[in-house]
């Protein structure tokens, strides 16, 4: 079983058990179900008989016999289920919240970066993706750094898109955040006070490094042999980085509104 130290927090844990083993959520057979596809610690299922635990209680247990790790995937697979739920599912807001928790401990850059997402309409793709990212950071990290050079490519397009700016899709991320930096006017070339210049600068450095760091260490490609793929510390950085720079292209665009083309 689980240490103290390595559980949820106690706000995380209650949150879940609410959702998925109150109200709403899986039965007594179905908790004890996916718990056993994980560990033995819970034993054979006991049924309703005299003494048997509640729906809770089954859950809680199961939770604390896994290491952290394994906890926060699970917790999001379930935010994610869309099998049969004897209790149905918790409301979205509420799978929303326990979401954001899991993640946020590990990637507590994304959580502010991703405020100015939610005020945006019809960027499903950006908000897969950028979903993605964050579950896979501890328990994928190759996937984690590929997801988030993904988000970055959607945020640019979208940009490019919603501003009328042509580009290719065979374009690498570096060309396409030039293009959308460029649209909303912070380029560094578009600037002359040197301080605005290097911190500019500096988000396109950021960008340069995001995709070779995707390129040598990512699933994007194959590996040889003796090849190391990346720690879950490198897609915390990868992650961190890249929503940083998400975040900026994000709310520029909120901030500085395309203008309107004169009229002739």
């Amino acid at each position: 079983m689980s240490s103290t130290s390595e559980r949820l927090p106690h706000r995380v844990s209650s949150l879940a058990i609410d959702m998925f083993a109150r109200e709403t959520g899986f039965s007594g057979p179905e908790i004890h179900s996916i718990f056993a596809e994980h560990t033995d610690a819970l034993g054979p299922y006991q049924g309703w008989g005299g003494g048997s635990q509640s729906r809770w209680q089954i859950f809680e247990a199961g939770l604390n016999s896994l290491p952290l790790q394994q906890q926060r995937a699970l917790l999001l697979e379930l935010c994610d289920y869309d099998g049969s739920v004897r209790h149905g599912m918790p409301a979205p807001a509420r799978i929303e919240k326990l979401r954001s928790l899991l993640l946020a401990d590990g990637t507590p850059g994304a959580v502010a970066a991703g405020e100015g997402l939610t005020k945006l309409a019809d960027w499903q793709a950006v908000t897969k993706s950028w979903t993605v990212a964050l579950s896979k950071v501890t328990t994928d990290p190759d996937g984690a750094i590929t997801a988030t050079r993904t988000t970055l490519e959607s945020i640019c397009k979208h940009i490019c898109d919603e501003r009328s700016v042509t580009y290719e899709d065979s374009w690498d991320l570096a060309r396409l955040y030039k293009a959308a930096a460029a649209a909303m006017e912070v380029s560094p070339d578009q600037h002359t006070e040197q301080i605005i210049k290097q911190i500019l600068s500096g988000a396109a450095t950021v960008v340069g490094g995001l995709a070779g760091m995707r390129n040598a260490l990512s699933d994007a490609h194959g590996r040889g042999k003796g090849s190391v793929g990346p720690a879950p510390r490198h897609a915390k950085l990868a992650v961190n980085a890249g929503f940083a720079i998400a975040g900026f292209l994000i709310d520029t665009h909120i901030e500085k509104p395309a203008r309107k083309a004169e009229a002739n």
